[in-house]
């Protein structure tokens, strides 16, 4: 079934940029006391892009296992349950499948290059899809709220 756009409508650039936003946040509330746990302040003066087999894990595969594994268990990371926003199957409008999660994931290293044209997408294209999203076939939706004059409007 294909998505019904007067239920749902396309989660924009600024809504998704504050959703990654708080990811990020959130992300660091957990990242940041474990790499100074172990490596202690030093860690913050080190030029080196990874300090140890520590810091890759936790710097880089931990968050990319979270965010597949938010993707697959709630088509969303918690900055976009926030938003009330889920990614989707472009076509069906149903759950992705494990390999679009993952693809999407490793998608967003290409949408970085070029000065994050990738994620800029978003803001010119109809279904408000950045390059990961066309490359892994999803897009992101919520319900649409009710606008002023609608008859779902609180007066």
């Amino acid at each position: 079934m294909p998505i019904d756009e007067q239920r749902f409508e396309y989660v924009g650039f600024w809504a998704r940029a504050w959703a990654s936003f708080i990811d990020s946040v959130l992300s660091l509330f957990i990242v940041v006391p474990i790499v100074t746990a172990v490596y202690g302040g030093r860690y913050w003066l080190d030029p080196s892009l990874i300090k140890g087999p520590v810091d890759l894990l936790v710097t880089y595969v931990l968050p990319a296992v979270a965010v597949i594994a938010f993707w697959m268990a709630r088509q969303a990371t918690p900055g976009k349950m926030l938003i009330h926003a889920r990614i989707v199957d472009a076509e069906s409008g149903g759950k992705p499948s494990s390999g679009q999660m993952i693809g999407r994931y490793f998608a967003y290293y290409l949408s970085i290059f070029g000065l994050f044209l990738g994620f800029l997408w978003v803001v010119w294209d109809r279904r408000k899809q950045g390059w990961h999203d066309k490359l892994a076939g999803t897009v992101v939706i919520r319900e649409r709220r009710p606008g002023p004059g609608s008859a779902g409007a609180q007066k």
